[in-house]
């Protein structure tokens, strides 16, 4: 059942869907981690490709920019698709002075000041929670890899956080009983659409800037933002197949 924004048959995307916001990294995961990868979406040039891992039928399909972005393609899935769980794989902007480059994170929680909520669903919400099944699977599986994850509460932007004119009274806009670590652009999309859907989703992010009082501090390339996240494109694989 196509929708206007993918051309996938009913029954060509997997239960389980990794999301990357790139197409071309939805594009790398599945020539490199995917076997028998076949190409079911290409509309707007947002990839997606259903194939198996470790024996398991998966899809990755990326969904672009932003929480509008993100809302849509998350909803079809889960609407019209029959998918039940989204693990969205991204890069994020790291608030903490403790955290590094490429430290995958991996929300608890997300903030948004936004309205996505209100225009899509009439709810005045602006903080809402991850799956917890899906959440401890990919705890377990990092552990069993001996992968490092940090866990904490994000937050979500209207904006590329980069180029906010102050990003300190942004944070200061927070309620002071929220303390993200760090900041992306999608999340709070997917995890509302999935609450008000009763699907799962999770979101983890490799961070890709580190922002000390306003300016950059560390940042990384463009090609190193495409293919150095292997350890987090690996857990969310290695969490998949146990869903």
């Amino acid at each position: 059942m196509p929708t206007p924004h993918n051309e996938a048959k009913l029954g060509e995307i997997a239960k389980t869907v990794i999301m990357p916001g790139d197409p071309l990294r939805a594009k790398y995961i599945a020539e490199n981690f995917l076997k028998n990868s076949k190409l079911i979406n290409q509309v707007r040039g947002m990839y997606a490709y259903t194939g198996t891992y470790e024996g398991k039928e998966i899809t990755v399909m990326a969904h672009g920019m932003g929480m509008p972005s993100m809302g849509i393609y998350s909803y079809e899935l889960y609407k019209f698709y029959e998918v039940e769980n989204i693990i969205r794989i991204g890069s994020c902007g790291a608030y903490q002075p403790e955290l590094k480059l490429f430290d995958i994170i991996l929300s608890e929680k997300v903030f948004s000041e936004g309205n996505f909520a209100l225009t899509f669903n009439n709810d005045n919400c602006h903080i809402v929670e991850a799956s917890q099944e899906l959440n401890t699977k990919i705890i377990d599986t990092a552990k069993e890899t001996g992968i490092s994850l940090v866990q904490g509460t994000t937050t979500c932007m209207d904006c590329f956080d980069l180029y906010a004119t102050d990003i300190n009274q942004f944070f200061s806009r927070i309620p002071q009983n929220i303390h993200p670590i760090v900041a992306e652009m999608e999340a709070f999309a997917l995890f509302y659409v999935a609450q008000t859907l009763h699907k799962k989703a999770s979101c983890l992010m490799s961070v890709v800037d580190i922002v000390d009082s306003g300016p950059v501090k560390q940042t990384v390339s463009t090609s190193e933002r495409q293919n150095g996240l292997n350890h987090m494109i690996q857990l969310a694989l290695d969490s998949a197949i146990k869903i």
